[in-house]
């Protein structure tokens, strides 16, 4: 439904500020201005299970800084504006981030038409930006920095490991936006290289939850392995029509996207047993940085089912925000964005992240895993995995006035 005008600055005006400092913090800090962090994250709408972790993630993170002092001596406070899984909220709360709030740095956006709708405003208003979502790759901005997984680092994995050595007619469906077009491309590409065969991609809006024909579809195509880019709640349905027309083992699925929203245990086990996924990071991790991130922000924020990849990497955006700032002794966004680029790194929930100047992505592990009794179990790590093969045309040490999204061509 859309808002009025008169109805978004009502809301925007209704929506407060969030401060994290302590008390403690606030005494010993008087009389200091906070350094302000915009979030623009869906808290409402059918992304909400998606933002939720998400923000509570960024409160974390300042509230650490907080306690141990602040950033350059000052305070952080947090201005968050639930963006309702509305495109036009984002525009409209972008704007009053950078003009009205005059933030230091915005992490926010989830699906990829949401970044594309705030990425102009914060360039137009020199505000430093971090997306720190899985994506389908290619953005080349120097004010934006991307921190979660692109296909290189996941589906360049998943894929052959799908495949196997016998598996080489491919089924792909994905949603219909940016996301699951480019990131079918992706799919298409790695298929090719694999020696396989993909025989239909079909593409499905975000509100689509009847599948029963394109089941069929793929029952008469008969392929080796299914690939899913499907987005969001809605799209769940697929995976119980699935196991209701009795597919479920006949064709094994592996999926870019099955699990960021809960998924294993929003289904029963029949349903979800033996999907394979590949991310950044996975809860079930069990290194000493995970299993204290997982404690500390579920203690803060007890009514998060799972802490997937767009969670942890907003905690670690967060911070190679924080270690860019210390380096620039400043929050000034070009000081800040040439202290990041001089390769900073942060050790968190997920392993070591390191920002990589060229594309603005950051080096980072993956991980592959397999559903069994609603959870994940992780099979195949990857360290340092790069961000993009799209390097080679996105190079920002050559070309930092560079502005677009590289795509895939296959």
């Amino acid at each position: 439904m859309a808002l009025s005008r008169r109805d978004l600055l009502r809301t925007a005006a209704a929506v407060p500020l969030s401060t994290l400092a302590t008390p403690a913090l606030l005494r010993s800090a008087r009389g200091e201005t906070p350094i302000l962090v915009g979030s623009l994250h869906d808290q409402s709408g059918p992304i909400a299970a998606s933002g939720t972790p998400m923000v509570e993630s960024l409160k974390l993170g300042i509230e650490e800084v907080n306690a141990a002092g602040g950033l350059l001596g000052r305070p952080l406070q947090l201005v968050h504006y639930d963006t309702q899984s509305n495109i036009q909220m984002y525009s409209q709360y972008a704007q009053q981030l950078a003009v009205r709030d005059k933030v230091a740095v915005v992490h926010g956006g989830i699906t990829s038409a949401s970044r594309e709708a705030i990425r102009p405003t914060f360039n137009r208003f020199r505000v430093l930006y971090f997306y720190n979502v899985l994506y389908e790759g290619g953005v080349c901005d120097r004010n934006t920095f991307c921190t979660g997984t692109t296909p290189a680092q996941t589906v360049e994995k998943l894929v052959p490991y799908a495949m196997g050595k016998d598996k080489k007619k491919v089924y792909i469906i994905a949603a219909d936006y940016n996301y699951g077009q480019i990131t079918a491309k992706w799919m298409q590409k790695y298929v090719k290289d694999q020696g396989g065969e993909t025989v239909s991609v079909d593409f499905f809006p975000l509100d689509v939850t009847n599948f029963g024909p394109t089941i069929s579809k793929i029952q008469s195509a008969k392929p080796d392995l299914l690939l899913s880019a499907l987005v969001g709640g809605n799209h769940t349905a697929f995976y119980r029509q699935w196991t209701s027309a009795g597919m479920k083992g006949q064709i094994p699925i592996a999926s870019t996207t099955f699990g960021l929203v809960n998924e294993p245990s929003t289904l029963n086990a029949a349903e979800s047993d033996d999907v394979l996924g590949a991310y950044g990071y996975f809860e079930e991790l069990t290194t000493p940085a995970s299993t204290a991130y997982v404690a500390k922000l579920k203690k803060q924020s007890p009514g998060i089912p799972y802490i997937s990849e767009l969670a942890a990497a907003t905690y670690e955006g967060f911070y190679l925000w924080v270690e860019g700032v210390k380096k620039a002794n400043s929050i000034d966004r070009m000081a800040v964005t040439e202290a990041l680029e001089t390769g900073l790194s942060f050790d968190g929930p997920t392993g070591k992240v390191t920002i990589d100047h060229a594309t603005h992505h950051v080096t980072r592990n993956a991980y592959l895993a397999a559903v069994k009794d609603r959870k994940w179990v992780v099979r195949e790590t990857y360290p340092d995995a790069k961000p993009q093969d799209t390097a080679a045309v996105c190079n920002l040490i050559k070309n930092p006035r560079d502005n677009k999204q590289y795509e895939i061509s296959i």
